[in-house]
């Protein structure tokens, strides 16, 4: 922390969504969990009581920023240190869009996503496309920011061609409407030239 103050809100999530995430996590039994953006860590601390209620031995929870040391001052970090989670976070201040094609050649696997990075349309693409093969069949991704534009064009085309389904979607609102999506258990069979606008 560099002793500034800063304002959570907007920028973390609401409380209700912070208990629907959590009830996701309870909900689909998850021990592993994947996070694209920390920030403050508010989902973090919603989601690893979701692991820690699962009371799965091996509960892990895999968390990605690269802004967290120079926009956040580390205060995420501080605040899962302070809460006593830290133990079962494993932190990288990389992009998602370099780090997520690694973990999926080295075989990693999760139970459950949470999707608020970088909210531009293409990387919002490639945290979706490279999470489909990362989440288990018939797993859960949870969006956040839904209401912007480029967030939902990324997920209408994981819907109109990858056959997800959504799960929840929470009323309009200005500053955080979240999509729950499921995946198929088997990705979709498509042809090289298949393609549904979106």
């Amino acid at each position: 922390m560099d002793g500034k103050s800063r304002d959570l809100f907007p920028i973390a999530i609401p409380e209700l969504e912070g208990h629907s995430l959590r009830n996701w996590v309870q909900r689909e039994g998850a021990g592993r969990t994947i996070e694209v953006g920390l920030a403050f860590a508010m989902s973090t601390l919603f989601i690893c009581q979701g692991l820690l209620e699962n009371g799965k031995p091996e509960r892990r929870h895999v968390v990605l920023d690269p802004n967290q040391e120079t926009w956040y001052a580390n205060s995420g970090i501080q605040a899962l240190q302070d809460a006593g989670v830290m133990g079962m976070v494993e932190f990288h201040a990389k992009e998602s869009r370099l780090l997520l094609p690694e973990f999926l050649a080295d075989g990693h696997r999760f139970d459950l996503a949470f999707v608020d990075g970088n909210h531009r349309f293409e990387f919002v693409f490639l945290d979706l496309i490279y999470l489909a093969s990362l989440v288990r069949g018939n797993g859960i991704i949870f969006v956040d920011d839904y209401q912007l534009p480029a967030v939902a064009r990324a997920v209408s085309f994981c819907s109109n061609n990858l056959g997800w389904t959504t799960e929840e979607l929470s009323p309009h609102d200005d500053h955080h409407q979240w999509a729950v999506l499921r995946t198929p258990l088997v990705p979709l069979e498509r042809k090289f030239d298949d393609y549904v606008d979106f």
